[in-house]
């Protein structure tokens, strides 16, 4: 080969890594917020699209709630890999850019007790309250959102789409519309089944501390229960458009009550979209998801199904 066909080589190689790159954007796992509701900061993770450093427009924002557990903001982009999915199809056009933040819902370091992203039967801790009034206005406010609800949603995994549900049902104007994966609705038989040490991990700081038997159908899990939560939400604001999503592995062990759930929105008369396809819940299954539910985050942004 000759100098000038080496050197055209190179060039076309390079030329050829160009077209394929894809931009990327800036991923921050170490930000906090203060919050008067916790008396403490709040740490969150952070998706800034590509061109957010370089422009000075303002953004859509997806609030990411994280799975319980071990459950924790940065597996969205640790273990989804949220934010290369989101490059590649901010890039090659397919969904508007805009705003992830994943907000740490852990109770403490320990986290042995879930905190299901919204507030404690007592009032020890108040997440849901705290989200609304601390965490949204900071969030909005230090980072270039549009800052209303039609450029605003919400996408959860297992216990984070059992808040994402329930945020979008009871505040409807917060949200354009809500993504859940696998989302941990429990029947009633499988509440009580759990033994008391899986019940105080998963409930005590929901519904309250040692509960057993018919006692755990109190008056705060009627509170979020799906007939209650439904039946309560303004109609008015679903009847259009598929605002809620949800997608089920068909051998997951929360199938059922997602079921119930879709059952209860059906006859409700509230549009919806429930998928079910091969998995369970896992990170398996989370990662085949996610494109989907992206895909619908962005209609709701952009009124692609056509509102």
């Amino acid at each position: 080969m000759n100098i000038r066909n080496a050197f055209g080589l190179f060039c076309q190689t390079i030329i050829f890594a160009l077209m394929g790159a894809v931009a990327t954007a800036e991923v921050r796992f170490e930000s906090a917020v203060g919050s008067d509701t916790f008396g403490r900061p709040v740490s969150y993770a952070l998706y800034l699209p590509p061109g957010y450093d370089t422009d000075n427009r303002s953004y859509p924002v997806l609030y990411l709630l994280h799975g319980g557990g071990s459950g924790q903001p940065s597996d969205w982009f640790t273990l989804a890999g949220l934010d290369q999915l989101l490059d590649q199809l901010i890039s090659d056009g397919t969904i508007r850019p805009f705003i992830a933040v994943a907000p740490d819902g852990r109770r403490d370091k320990a986290n042995k007790i879930a905190t299901y992203f919204l507030d404690d039967h007592d009032g020890a801790l108040r997440w849901e309250t705290m989200f609304f009034e601390d965490f949204i206005p900071a969030i909005e406010t230090r980072h270039r959102a549009i800052g209303n609800g039609e450029a605003r949603a919400v996408l959860g995994i297992s216990m984070g789409a059992v808040a994402a549900t329930l945020y979008n049902l009871k505040e409807p104007t917060e949200f354009a519309g809500s993504a859940a994966l696998s989302i941990a609705f429990r029947t009633e038989s499988q509440v009580l089944a759990l033994s008391p040490e899986a019940y105080e991990s998963r409930y005590a700081g929901l519904l309250g501390p040692d509960l057993e038997g018919e006692e755990r159908f109190n008056s705060h899990w009627q509170a979020i229960s799906p007939s209650t939560v439904v039946s309560a939400a303004d109609k008015s604001n679903f009847a259009r458009i598929p605002r809620l999503y949800f997608d089920m592995g068909a051998d997951d062990p929360f199938f059922q009550g997602a079921a119930e759930l879709h059952i209860t929105l059906r006859d409700a008369g509230i549009k919806h979209r429930f998928l079910v396809s091969e998995g369970n819940h896992d990170w398996n299954f989370w990662r085949r998801s996610l494109a989907e539910a992206i895909l619908h985050i962005d209609a709701v942004f952009t009124r692609g199904y056509g509102e």
